[in-house]
């Protein structure tokens, strides 16, 4: 998770830098456009970037496998390699504040808006920003985006934190769908709601205005969501020219011997066991990138 957050860094270390392409500032040597989803992992003994163990304040329990009784660790020593081309280190102080001409995230949000493989990088994001250690200067200004945690709700819809000496706040919203949902019965909880696919989730109606960076994703749970709710970022983003947005595609299963439903198993040790090379052409998720063809929505994809 932590590796595709730094592939996300590079694009915006160069949308907040001084060249045009964000691919020719991560490799500032060439102009050949960089492709992330062509390359392949290599170990690096550098990672991981944060410890699980010492992220307890962002990482939730379900996700922190250092918290386990998990043993094997050895994945966790992997960077991703792009082809032909090289990716800046993440350094959390660089990706905060001003740095010379670039100012990279001060002054910005980044906000993450889909299923748990959002809130995971969300939380990954939070963990590399801040070095996987406790930060009581962290404001939660969950309130001001509507977070709070409704009643007899067993979490908020979404959380948001502000480091306040750059002024940068990071956020994540649960919407698995992309659509707008409305209840039909506002006064009973356990009402059947309206999905109306023509529109994004009110949230994003909303607060688009406030992001700087914003990263989609939408898996299993309604995959045609996703067209129309790029369609209408798409028609909104010559009102936001600061406004860079991406759309992740789906991680990749990792069961062996058959999928979830059919006999397969998620007990792996080996890392890498499939391959450590990405090497076709064109996305893994062939919805999405459709979704974001002849669009300014910026394809994400995590193919391994």
């Amino acid at each position: 998770m932590s590796q595709k957050v730094i592939d996300v860094y590079c694009c915006w270390k160069g949308m907040y830098g001084r060249h045009e392409s964000y691919h020719e500032e991560c490799n500032p040597l060439s102009h050949v456009v960089c492709n992330y989803a062509k390359g392949r992992w290599v170990a690096d003994t550098r990672r991981p970037l944060y410890s699980g163990l010492g992220c307890k304040q962002w990482l939730s329990e379900m996700w922190a496998c250092r918290l386990t009784q998990r043993k094997d660790f050895s994945f966790e020593g992997y960077r991703w390699q792009p082809e032909n081309c090289e990716m800046p280190e993440f350094e959390r102080s660089e990706f905060l504040r001003s740095v010379a001409v670039q100012t990279r995230m001060q002054d910005k949000t980044v906000a993450f808006i889909g299923d748990s493989l959002g809130r995971q990088q969300f939380q990954s994001l939070m963990c590399m920003a801040t070095g996987g250690e406790q930060s009581p200067e962290v404001e939660n200004v969950g309130k001001k985006y509507g977070l709070v945690k409704a009643r007899g709700a067993i979490r908020p819809d979404g959380w948001a934190y502000r480091f306040p000496k750059t002024n940068t706040t990071i956020l994540y919203y649960w919407s698995a769908s992309l659509s707008d949902l409305v209840p039909l019965n506002i006064s009973d909880r356990a009402t059947d709601v309206a999905m109306h696919l023509d529109r994004p989730p009110a949230f994003m109606r909303r607060f688009l205005h406030h992001f700087d960076v914003l990263v989609l994703n939408t898996g299993h749970h309604w995959n045609r969501g996703k067209l129309n709710a790029n369609r209408w970022l798409d028609s909104q983003l010559p009102s936001h020219p600061r406004l860079k947005v991406f759309f992740r595609t789906i991680s990749p299963r990792h069961f062996l011997n058959g999928d979830w439903n059919t006999g397969g198993t998620c007990d792996n040790t080996t890392p890498l066991s499939g391959g450590s090379e990405v090497v076709q052409h064109g996305s893994s998720d062939p919805v999405i990138e459709g979704a974001v063809k002849g669009s300014k929505v910026k394809i994400l994809d995590i193919d391994i």
